[in-house]
């Protein structure tokens, strides 16, 4: 296998649907199929054989769904990123699963090209924010949020904490964070848990959001 190739993993119930995806990736050579599942337990049960980096995963499946799916699989295996990729566009569930630790949310009537570049960014900055995802997790879902936060009614950042976040809401990764702040990515990775940990989020999904929301950077 290709060093810059990308190991994806789909999880959706209807067979010809899945093989579709599949095949419409084919173009895409740093993009890799590895595994398919029918539904979420039977894809939690071959990640350990297969570790893939990305996983496509259906919402609604019979066995075991993709709320249960993401939830389990974000605990269970942090280094693999999920989208959840789906027919339903609805708004409920779009915050409720980024905040399980989903990395984006596709409808499945998206273009392969938007479903490759979702692979890649989620891969290479932990997360893929589409104008759906914005509009829905800006406008309703995480307006209403409860952050369990530790802070005062203002929130007070560090320069360094403030550019680390700037750099984050524009989708670098640590490595790429350390190169221009002049730091080790270690560092950059300490300070990304404590803002999560200050902030009450998960992932970098969340930084973001409340960053936005909070209007915490320029």
């Amino acid at each position: 296998m290709e060093a810059n190739q990308i190991t994806v993993a789909i999880a959706d119930d209807h067979k010809i649907f899945r093989k579709g995806v599949v095949l419409s990736m084919r173009p895409y050579m740093n993009i890799k199929f590895v595994m398919e599942a029918d539904n979420g337990e039977e894809l939690i049960e071959k990640i350990p054989e297969f570790m893939p980096d990305v996983i496509l995963c259906d919402l609604r499946m019979p066995v075991k769904d993709g709320i249960d799916t993401t939830k389990i699989i974000t605990k269970q295996f942090p280094q693999i990123r999920v989208i959840i990729l789906t027919m339903y566009e609805d708004d409920r569930f779009v915050g409720h699963l980024m905040d399980c630790g989903a990395a984006g949310y596709l409808l499945k009537n998206t273009e392969p090209a938007e479903i490759k570049k979702a692979i890649m960014d989620v891969k290479r900055t932990g997360f893929y924010l589409n104008p759906f995802v914005n509009r829905v997790l800006i406008k309703k879902n995480y307006s209403k949020q409860k952050f369990n936060h530790n802070l005062n009614s203002e929130i007070v950042l560090s320069e360094r904490e403030k550019e680390v976040l700037t750099l984050v809401c524009m989708e670098f990764t640590a490595t790429e964070i350390a190169q221009k702040m002049d730091i080790s990515a270690r560092t950059v990775e300490a300070i990304k848990d404590r803002l999560m940990e200050r902030f009450g989020v998960k992932n970098s999904v969340g930084l973001v959001f409340y960053a936005m929301k909070n209007q915490l950077i320029d």
